[in-house]
């Protein structure tokens, strides 16, 4: 898990027209909010955020605000970004405030090691969950869950209750859950003799 910095300002006004204007600028208009604090609006540059959430972290990176106030040096991982339907250009960012002590709850990507023996064999990879739902405190986010593959055969597949993961995380999906599997190759039937 990364973490990395971004400049923010806190903005006065919000609706439409105001986040308009903003975005005219060139800012995204954005909102900081979290328990026991009234939310916060802010804007902030399109480069520092894509800077926040590059890396292989993503939008699980802990970001420590810079400026904004009573908001500077707060800690707070991007809840939700709104882009634009055609140019995916960021329009809106949520920003939720981390309390390093209190478990949270986040997507985090599964990471496939080595080659099936299954597909090796001519089965097919049946990559069914990207992502598992973790809870732990925000230090302990992994940037990825390693699952190795390599014995997997067909007919056979990795659930939930079989991944290892970190020390301090716990899976919240369920246990069943099927990760990934490799499906049998269809068989060709040969032609009967006339």
């Amino acid at each position: 898990m990364q973490q990395t910095q971004m400049k923010i300002e806190t903005r006065i006004g919000t609706g439409k027209g105001v986040s308009r204007r903003l975005r005219a600028t060139g800012r995204i208009p954005g909102i900081v909010y979290g328990r026991n604090m009234a939310p916060v609006p802010v804007s902030l540059e399109p480069k520092d955020l894509n800077a926040a959430i590059a890396g292989e972290g993503g939008l699980n990176n802990l970001i420590t605000l810079q400026g904004g106030g009573e908001l500077d040096k707060l800690v707070v991982i991007v809840a939700e970004i709104q882009r634009d339907v055609i140019k995916r250009n960021p329009k809106h960012v949520d920003l939720h405030l981390v309390n390093m002590n209190e478990k949270v709850r986040i997507n985090v990507p599964v990471n496939l090691l080595g080659t099936a023996t299954g597909v090796k064999e001519g089965g097919l990879l049946d990559f069914a969950h990207h992502s598992l739902h973790i809870e732990c405190l925000p230090g302990q986010i992994p940037d990825h869950i390693d699952v190795d593959v390599a014995d997997l055969k067909i007919g056979h597949a990795i659930h939930v209750s079989e991944i290892k993961l970190p020390e301090g995380v716990k899976c919240v999906d369920s246990p069943k859950t099927q990760v990934v599997g490799v499906l049998g190759k269809v068989k060709e039937e040969a032609a009967a003799p006339a």
